[in-house]
């Protein structure tokens, strides 16, 4: 699928790429003064609970998101990501084996496939903790947020490679 084409990592590639990174940083060295906000991706897609599954299929056929944000007033409830929506769509959708019952999975809803609480992190964490949280769970983002679960961002494993490249750069 076109959404598949930005490109993906395996879950065990990824975790063993973070830990490389972490065994990489040194703290006081590579992560002074470097916190979540100053690397997390600001601009956020959101998603609300009742959007279809068509609506975030078309947001990730025209991005190369990821992940989408769950909310209701601005606040977090959960996270879909591509592999998500991909588990739930029916893998006969755009062939020529496509039938109704394949079309009336676009018709699902965001609450029905999301994940919910999902772990985060307020702007001021450390880059290291954010490396201990991706190691520790099997995640692939994770949502920033204020004490009011108010969206400030959103944090990737590319962002924390990003950063690292820049920061040993310099």
């Amino acid at each position: 699928m076109k959404w598949l084409a930005c490109g993906t990592l395996g879950a065990k590639l990824k975790r063993r790429i973070m830990m490389s990174v972490r065994g990489l940083m040194n703290k006081e060295r590579v992560t002074r003064g470097v916190t979540v906000g100053h690397i997390m991706t600001a601009d956020v897609v959101t998603v609300e609970m009742d959007d279809t599954l068509h609506s975030v299929r078309e947001i990730f056929d025209n991005t190369c998101f990821h992940h989408l944000l769950v909310v209701n007033d601005k606040r977090l409830l959960g996270v879909i990501s591509d592999g998500d929506l991909l588990k739930a769509l029916s893998p006969h959708l755009g062939t020529a084996a496509e039938t109704l019952r394949d079309l009336a999975s676009l018709n699902k809803r965001v609450h029905q496939i999301m994940s919910r609480n999902p772990v985060t992190l307020s702007s001021s964490a450390s880059v290291y903790d954010a490396v201990s949280v991706f190691n520790e769970e099997k995640i692939s983002c994770i949502p920033v947020v204020d004490d009011g679960l108010v969206i400030q961002g959103i944090l990737s494993w590319r962002d924390i490679l990003k950063a690292l490249e820049k920061k040993c750069k310099q």
